[in-house]
């Protein structure tokens, strides 16, 4: 299976110095332990920009001329997301790399960006949790307008709901978005009673797992609630915002996932014959870069022979059973 990964020396170019006690840790060194797990035969695309329109798609363009002002020096913007002087630059080389990973899948090569600031907090007109533009709402809404392309179901297997791409779609019936999260995880959002608006109602599914949860339960949730709602739907591409923090070991969770579960999730999705592409969201634990080469192998055909995943928790299961009666059949 063809598959390559788009990345570049412009995303360590967002960083500075956290403050002590900040708990920072959307810096460049983390872009660097993820690379630490791209194979080294992996063909590398450079990087791609986009521009302020493709940004207006789904942003304000008030907010994105803010952030362009306020990218001529260092600051937070909040308690948690910070621009430096090179962090408009950066930003729609983070969006632009989405939208052209997208791109390759579409034309037979599934496609893993590794970019940086993340972007699924971000909402039309404010930035949250590190991200400052939508990078997958930004590609997807490109990818709407330019291809030959109807529908995209948006898959986020973040630690923390996607805030902002849901909110970006929440009305629309030609993207799907699936979240599964944390529950009373930041930002507070994704309960299953959020199901879209208008057009877009039953085209927002969240499933909020306890903390605890393991492969079983992921599983349990892409089998009977995602898979089955992604073949309903019948996109034309499967858009991954690819956080890896529900690993065990990542400081930011509970959750008990490890590297090579994400490749079978992976595995799952490449099961449904779809293009699929990859944006990188979270993910700050110190296996992180051995999740990174799991979803590789998977892109690649290369399937690991897992034990048992065991049974999910009873709530997952009755989770599940309540999330099926909201899938647009």
């Amino acid at each position: 299976m063809r598959c390559s990964a788009i990345t570049g020396r412009v995303f360590a170019k967002h960083d500075m110095e956290a403050p002590p006690g900040s708990g920072q840790a959307e810096t460049s060194a983390r872009l660097r332990e993820v690379l630490g797990g791209l194979p080294g035969d992996i063909p590398v695309r450079p990087p791609v920009f986009a521009t302020a329109a493709d940004i207006e798609r789904v942003h304000d363009p008030s907010y994105v001329r803010w952030i362009r002002e306020m990218s001529r020096g260092s600051c937070f913007l909040d308690n948690n997301t910070y621009v430096s002087p090179s962090s408009f630059e950066v930003a729609l080389a983070a969006a632009g790399s989405t939208r052209a990973a997208i791109e390759r899948a579409l034309d037979g090569e599934n496609c893993f960006a590794l970019v940086r600031p993340p972007g699924h907090h971000a909402e039309p007109d404010r930035q949250m949790g590190f991200c400052i533009f939508n990078n997958a709402a930004v590609a997807v809404a490109r990818v709407l307008c330019d291809r030959d392309c109807e529908r995209v179901a948006v898959v986020d297997w973040d630690l923390h709901h996607g805030n902002g791409t849901q909110k970006i779609f929440y009305s629309s019936d030609r993207v799907l978005f699936c979240s599964v999260h944390q529950t009373n995880s930041f930002p507070g959002t994704g309960w299953p009673d959020e199901i879209g608006a208008g057009r877009g109602k039953g085209c927002t599914i969240n499933a909020p797992l306890a903390p605890g949860s393991t492969l079983a339960d992921y599983m349990r949730i892409f089998s009977a609630v995602f898979v089955p709602a992604i073949r309903a739907h019948r996109p034309d591409l499967i858009l991954v915002s690819a956080g890896q923090d529900a690993l065990a070991d990542d400081p930011h969770g509970r959750m008990l996932l490890s590297p090579s579960d994400y490749g079978v999730l992976t595995g799952m999705l490449l099961d449904l014959d779809l293009p699929v592409a990859l944006t990188l969201e979270g993910g700050y634990g110190p296996s992180h870069g051995r999740a990174i080469a799991a979803i590789f192998a998977a892109l690649r055909g290369r399937r690991e022979e897992n034990d048992e995943p065991g049974r999910p928790h009873d709530r997952t299961v009755a989770l599940a059973e309540t999330l099926q009666k909201l899938i647009r059949y």
